[in-house]
């Protein structure tokens, strides 16, 4: 690998670190509508069957507006993704990460009971060069571990009836 290889090489691993903590930082700001045009290709691919949903090629919109409903109930949440292990081949990477979130349900929602809910595992996604940048073309979520699962359906019930 020449020196201009390896200055780029490590480049583009930067720009995808930092693309991942992108990603992380939509549910924690709640920024549904900037920064989904800085993660996201038009359409990907989001995979989240592990919880019980298909895994589904959706827009950037659609996936920002769905997931602006699935995180209003959250009093707030809490994304750490690290140990990023990316293997890029020209203008595709792949990206390995282990994530830690915390999600923190309102106290008159939790009532008293466990009032966080914790997942831990990996993201197994994909990223695509574009003019704009590199962009994730596939999100996969694999969780490992999880407490207080239970408070998803609660906040979600609470949001809805509110």
């Amino acid at each position: 690998m020449t020196s201009a290889q390896n200055t780029t090489s490590h480049q583009d691993r930067d720009e995808i670190v930092e693309l991942m903590g992108r990603y992380a930082n939509m549910p924690d700001t709640k920024n549904w509508y900037e920064l989904p045009k800085r993660v996201f290709t038009h359409d990907f691919v989001a995979d989240f069957s592990a919880f019980g949903t298909p895994s589904v090629t959706v827009t950037r919109e659609a996936w920002a507006e769905q997931s602006s409903q699935v995180f209003a109930g959250w009093h707030a949440t809490h994304h750490s993704i690290t140990n990023h292990l990316i293997d890029i081949d020209g203008d595709h990477a792949t990206i390995h990460a282990h994530v830690h979130v915390e999600h923190f349900a309102p106290a008159d929602v939790a009532a008293g009971g466990p009032n966080c809910w914790l997942v831990t595992g990996f993201y197994d996604n994909a990223a695509v060069r574009t003019p704009e940048g590199w962009r994730l073309s596939i999100v996969k979520l694999t969780p490992t571990h999880q407490e207080n699962q239970e408070l998803l359906m609660t906040v979600m019930a609470a949001a809805a009836a509110s």
